[in-house]
């Protein structure tokens, strides 16, 4: 293997594409062998970094110089310039910015961001998503070790001692849920990674599939190999194309050189993959319609019990993990329980990927340890807020997370912590809002997605969420009343205690938290007749 002395990688995420990013590549390709210099220079492509203001980016490694918006005529003088002469090729760096998103680990280690440790996104925007590049940075090793020197039920029993929780929402102990599946009784079992990454303003499924596919693969093969699966299925998002190419060509090159297929390492254990693409329904995020949309029916709920740990896929036992869950269990194999558990707090262990939207300085993508803290996340990532704002509220995991004051930015943000006070952490998407949000507002944008998001299989769901949009377009024309807010709570309360599936549980939150933690500014739309942020369109 060459030992290069430079490393290029260009952006490849879709505006990227648009903008000529492939002949950027290209161009680079015949430059760099133009000058004689193949020998010296890695030049890769990479997801999404971060930075849609300067697309299609450079990076040159080991200065970790970006260059953007990069075009195809500006790339024959960037190489004789950079990496022919050595020195910074003028004009063409991107603008000052602090790095976030995708090569946001470039500033970690260099210690500008002293929280931020990655283990999920370790790979991601640093290596080229081949399967040689991933073997370079022990791919497959986790694979190895656990087929070569591990049983399925060790396999099962560190990832129980890891602590590790689902991270699609729910928190739910990971080896616990293997350990069902595992004693299920069944000849047939399956293994189906959850990448329907529908919820409103969440990528990190989208960046990891993209920049580290194979880590995905080799997980999958790992969890099929603990509960004694020999078949999985990749759900993904029908808009996610590239992260679509990506995982079908690293699941070729895993079964052409044999980490996937017949008798792995030489063992008694074969595994294949499949992708399904989804049709852009939201509801297939939530597992059992999922599973329903693979088995070719509507995405619909099923009503539980029985749960697909004893009756999935095809009525077989079935694991169903996110994306973000299984990016952590190579680590985990590869480190130890103990090393993954020197991360986070002690009952939510580990890392959290989050993507920070809304009003601060800095928006992207980070992964930091559990049990950071929002306003730490504002200040050190977000680089505070924007002029003139002040933090009112954030909401947490998407559409369907809590709704969550300012008063609360100090507690940490765990699984446990989170629910202590009364709220959820979700999916990890995190949406800071200035003084100059209404909640009202918010709250009607978030039920018009669930209202025309529900499967209508449940009458909470389907009718609750309609009901709830129109008594909050009333409030917020100033034709409410103080019994429509006694109404919304009723249907939040419905929501919750009656809906079929998680994601219409769910829905009824940020009706709950606005009349919980902002129920003087809903009531200043019923009593006063104003919108105290002069959003609403009062008569």
């Amino acid at each position: 293997m060459n030992a290069y002395r430079s490393m290029v990688l260009v952006s490849s995420d879709p505006l990227s594409m648009e903008r000529g990013a492939k002949k950027v590549f290209a161009r680079l390709q015949k430059e760099i062998s133009t000058f004689g210099l193949e020998d010296e220079i890695s030049l890769s492509m990479v997801g999404d970094v971060g930075r849609n203001d300067a697309a299609p980016i450079v990076i040159v490694y080991p200065e970790a110089v970006v260059y953007g918006p990069v075009k195809e005529e500006d790339v024959p003088f960037l190489v004789e310039e950079h990496l022919y002469k050595g020195r910074i090729a003028a004009g063409l760096q991107a603008a000052t910015r602090e790095l976030s998103g995708r090569i946001a680990w470039i500033s970690a280690r260099k210690g500008t961001l002293p929280a931020e440790y990655r283990i999920v996104l370790k790979n991601a925007g640093l290596i080229d998503p081949s399967i040689e590049d991933y073997i370079t940075h022990d791919g497959y090793m986790a694979l190895g070790r656990a087929l070569t020197e591990m049983s399925p039920e060790e396999v099962i029993a560190e990832i129980k001692s890891s602590g590790l929780k689902g991270r699609g929402g729910a928190g739910f102990p990971t080896g616990l849920k293997w350990g069902f599946v595992a004693n299920a009784p069944g000849d047939k079992k399956y293994v189906i990674c959850n990448a329907d990454e529908s919820e409103p303003g969440t990528f990190k499924d989208r960046v990891l599939l993209e920049g580290d596919p194979h880590s995905i693969v080799e997980a999958m093969a790992i969890a099929g190999y603990a509960v004694g699966a020999d078949e999985g299925f990749i759900y993904v998002r029908g808009e996610y194309l590239l992260a679509q190419e990506r995982l079908k060509t690293a699941i070729q090159q895993a079964e052409e050189l044999g980490f996937l297929g017949k008798n792995i390492f030489q063992t008694d254990f074969s595994f294949k993959i499949h992708i399904h693409s989804g049709a852009g329904a939201y509801i297939c995020g939530e597992e059992t319609a999922l599973i329903e949309s693979i088995e070719g029916k509507r995405g619909e709920p099923r009503s539980r019990p029985p749960y697909p740990t004893t009756n999935g896929l095809w009525g077989k036992p079935t694991l169903v993990n996110n994306v973000e869950t299984l990016a952590n269990i190579c680590a985990i194999i590869r480190n130890g329980p103990e090393w993954y558990r020197s991360f986070g707090t002690p009952n939510s262990p580990g890392t959290k990927v989050y993507t920070i939207l809304g009003h601060v300085n800095n928006t992207g993508l980070i992964e930091v340890p559990m049990g950071i803290t929002l306003r730490e996340v504002i200040s050190i990532y977000g680089k505070g807020m924007k002029e003139g704002s002040t933090l009112k509220l954030a909401q947490t995991g998407g559409s369907s997370g809590s709704i969550i004051p300012a008063v609360l930015q100090d507690t940490p943000m765990d699984f446990d912590s989170f629910t202590r006070a009364g709220v959820s952490l979700g999916s990890g998407a995190l949406l800071i809002c200035d003084q100059d949000t209404c909640v009202v507002d918010l709250a009607k944008v978030l039920i018009n997605f669930f209202r025309n998001e529900s499967c209508g299989k449940c009458n909470p769901c389907r009718i609750g969420n309609q009901r709830a949009y129109e008594i909050l377009t009333k409030i917020s024309k100033g034709q409410g009343t103080l019994s429509d807010l006694d109404d919304l709570q009723t249907i939040s309360d419905n929501l919750c205690q009656l809906s079929n599936c998680g994601l219409g549980q769910t829905a009824g939150t940020p009706l709950r938290d606005i009349l919980k933690y902002f129920r003087a500014e809903v009531e200043a739309h019923v009593r006063l007749d104003v919108c105290p942020c002069g959003v609403c369109p009062m008569k």
